[in-house]
Protein backbone atom coordinates (compact mmCIF):
# COMPACT_ATOMS: atom_id res chain seq x y z
CA UNK A 1 0.00 0.00 0.00
CA UNK A 2 1.46 3.29 -1.04
CA UNK A 3 -0.74 6.49 1.15
CA UNK A 4 -0.47 9.63 -0.66
CA UNK A 5 -1.51 12.97 0.99
CA UNK A 6 -3.02 15.24 -1.32
CA UNK A 7 -3.24 19.10 -1.22
CA UNK A 8 -5.14 19.68 -3.92
CA UNK A 9 -4.16 17.70 -6.84
CA UNK A 10 -0.17 17.69 -5.80
CA UNK A 11 1.30 14.84 -4.12
CA UNK A 12 2.96 16.17 -1.10
CA UNK A 13 4.10 12.61 0.25
CA UNK A 14 4.81 9.23 -0.95
CA UNK A 15 6.26 7.48 1.52
CA UNK A 16 5.63 3.56 1.38
CA UNK A 17 4.44 1.60 4.32
CA UNK A 18 5.57 -2.17 4.58
CA UNK A 19 3.51 -4.69 6.50
CA UNK A 20 5.54 -6.23 9.10
CA UNK A 21 8.81 -8.48 8.16
CA UNK A 22 7.76 -12.43 9.51
CA UNK A 23 9.91 -13.89 12.05
CA UNK A 24 10.00 -17.61 11.10
CA UNK A 25 11.99 -20.45 12.86
CA UNK A 26 14.14 -22.13 9.76
CA UNK A 27 15.55 -25.72 11.47
CA UNK A 28 15.05 -24.50 14.62
CA UNK A 29 16.42 -21.14 14.14
CA UNK A 30 15.31 -17.71 13.78
CA UNK A 31 14.86 -15.75 10.46
CA UNK A 32 13.65 -12.50 9.54
CA UNK A 33 11.96 -12.86 6.01
CA UNK A 34 11.05 -9.97 3.80
CA UNK A 35 7.53 -9.28 3.85
CA UNK A 36 5.31 -11.38 1.47
CA UNK A 37 8.09 -14.04 1.57
CA UNK A 38 7.55 -17.42 0.08
CA UNK A 39 9.25 -21.12 0.98
CA UNK A 40 11.20 -20.12 -2.68
CA UNK A 41 12.46 -17.33 -1.18
CA UNK A 42 13.07 -19.28 2.06
CA UNK A 43 15.06 -22.10 0.60
CA UNK A 44 16.69 -19.57 -1.51
CA UNK A 45 18.23 -17.66 1.48
CA UNK A 46 18.59 -20.99 3.56
CA UNK A 47 20.87 -22.58 0.47
CA UNK A 48 22.07 -19.40 -1.08
CA UNK A 49 21.15 -20.62 -4.29
CA UNK A 50 19.42 -18.37 -6.79
CA UNK A 51 15.65 -20.48 -7.34
CA UNK A 52 13.14 -19.64 -10.48
CA UNK A 53 9.69 -18.99 -9.26
CA UNK A 54 9.31 -22.75 -9.84
CA UNK A 55 11.86 -23.42 -6.63
CA UNK A 56 14.45 -24.78 -9.41
CA UNK A 57 18.06 -23.59 -9.45
CA UNK A 58 19.03 -20.48 -11.89
CA UNK A 59 21.92 -22.22 -13.11
CA UNK A 60 20.25 -25.15 -13.69
CA UNK A 61 22.03 -27.34 -11.58
CA UNK A 62 20.11 -29.88 -8.96
CA UNK A 63 18.75 -28.59 -5.32
CA UNK A 64 18.01 -31.62 -3.77
CA UNK A 65 16.00 -30.64 -1.42
CA UNK A 66 12.54 -31.04 0.62
CA UNK A 67 10.39 -28.84 2.65
CA UNK A 68 8.17 -29.22 5.48
CA UNK A 69 5.60 -26.25 6.87
CA UNK A 70 4.65 -27.07 10.57
CA UNK A 71 5.18 -30.57 9.39
CA UNK A 72 3.51 -31.28 6.53
CA UNK A 73 5.71 -31.60 3.52
CA UNK A 74 5.22 -28.83 0.53
CA UNK A 75 5.16 -29.94 -2.85
CA UNK A 76 7.54 -28.28 -4.76
CA UNK A 77 4.89 -27.17 -7.16
CA UNK A 78 3.60 -25.13 -4.23
CA UNK A 79 6.72 -23.17 -2.92
CA UNK A 80 5.84 -19.86 -5.10
CA UNK A 81 2.52 -20.03 -3.76
CA UNK A 82 3.08 -21.20 -0.21
CA UNK A 83 3.87 -17.35 1.66
CA UNK A 84 5.39 -17.52 4.86
CA UNK A 85 3.78 -15.81 7.93
CA UNK A 86 5.16 -14.90 11.50
CA UNK A 87 5.62 -17.45 13.54
CA UNK A 88 5.86 -19.85 11.18
CA UNK A 89 8.48 -23.33 11.70
CA UNK A 90 9.91 -24.33 8.19
CA UNK A 91 12.16 -27.51 7.80
CA UNK A 92 14.42 -27.83 5.27
CA UNK A 93 16.35 -31.30 4.61
CA UNK A 94 19.11 -32.02 1.75
CA UNK A 95 18.94 -35.28 0.16
CA UNK A 96 22.19 -36.93 1.64
CA UNK A 97 23.58 -40.28 -0.67
CA UNK A 98 25.50 -43.10 1.01
CA UNK A 99 24.79 -45.89 3.04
Amino acid sequence: MIPVLTIGNSPVDQTVVRGPMPNVQINSEPVTLDEGATVVAAVAQTTGRELTESGTPADGGRLGVAVALAGEVVPRSRWAATELAEGDELEIVTAVQGG
